[in-house]
């Protein structure tokens, strides 16, 4: 354990150099950056929870060191075949209700934009998934009205299924169920256009060619992974990579580290 901590400190102090010294603006030349959170809150310390603090601090070093833009814009650009440069774009899976509370309030009062992947059905519910069965507390969902007002900030929503359904082993019917369902509901709660979908259990099984032309079919614009690496000018919007933020990063500048080094 001391030398997994002495070694995430060693990470962190050679982030701080790379960005003190901008060697970032030519490692990360050329690319752009989607990151992913799940909860933000002070509750548990798990790897899918962000404490509040931390989450600060991410923001303020996302605001230092990048260009901080929608996932609407960062598709717009791979799309038009425009050249990336220090993009990064924040996004958050599922739905949980400390998005709202935790998360926006902070994204609001630095100016920075952000896309909320939903699970249409776990919205205003008292479901628990499997994975937070066996956790100390309960997590609890959005409700519509909140969703709603992350819309009415001008936060962007996007669709994470209708159950959160493991697209790599669903049928070709179920798929798209899960697909045109959510984002038929989200688009009718929001009185708005919903382009945006990111996988669950977004790694490459679950990334089928198959699926990601179901996503396409259903009116959706791109497809978030969250395999980690960096997007690369020309990259295709239907594969687009997302680096997870946990606790396996020891801090922003540990995130940098690793990211520069095209670790993460």
């Amino acid at each position: 354990m001391a030398w997994g901590h002495a070694k995430g400190m060693l990470k962190s102090l050679a982030g701080r150099l790379i960005f003190a010294s901008r060697l970032d603006h030519l490692l990360l030349s050329n690319t752009a950056v989607v990151v992913a959170f799940h909860r933000v809150n002070d509750a548990l310390d798990d790897d899918l929870t962000c404490p509040v603090e931390t989450f600060g601090r991410y923001c303020s070093f996302f605001a230092r060191h990048f260009r901080v833009v929608s996932l609407t814009e960062l598709v717009r650009q791979l799309e038009r075949d425009e050249p990336v440069n220090r993009e990064l774009v924040i996004t958050f899976d599922d739905g949980y209700r400390d998005n709202y509370q935790n998360a926006a309030p902070i994204l609001k009062a630095m100016g920075l934009p952000a896309t909320f992947f939903v699970v249409t059905r776990f919205i205003g519910s008292d479901f628990v998934p499997w994975w937070d069965a066996g956790l100390p507390v309960r997590h609890a969902w959005m409700s519509w009205e909140q969703v709603i007002a992350l819309h009415h900030q001008g936060f962007e929503l996007g669709s994470h299924t209708s159950s959160h359904a493991d697209l790599g082993k669903a049928s070709a019917d179920e798929a798209w169920h899960e697909l045109s369902e959510s984002r038929a509901v989200l688009e009718q709660r929001l009185a708005a256009p919903v382009e945006l979908f990111a996988f669950p259990y977004g790694d490459a099984t679950r990334m089928t060619a198959e699926n990601r032309a179901l996503v396409k079919a259903a009116g959706f614009r791109c497809c978030c992974s969250c395999l980690g690496g960096l997007v690369a000018p020309g990259a295709d919007p239907f594969q687009l990579r997302r680096v997870p933020i946990s606790p396996w990063f020891r801090s922003p500048h540990d995130f940098g580290f690793q990211v520069t080094s095209g670790r993460a």
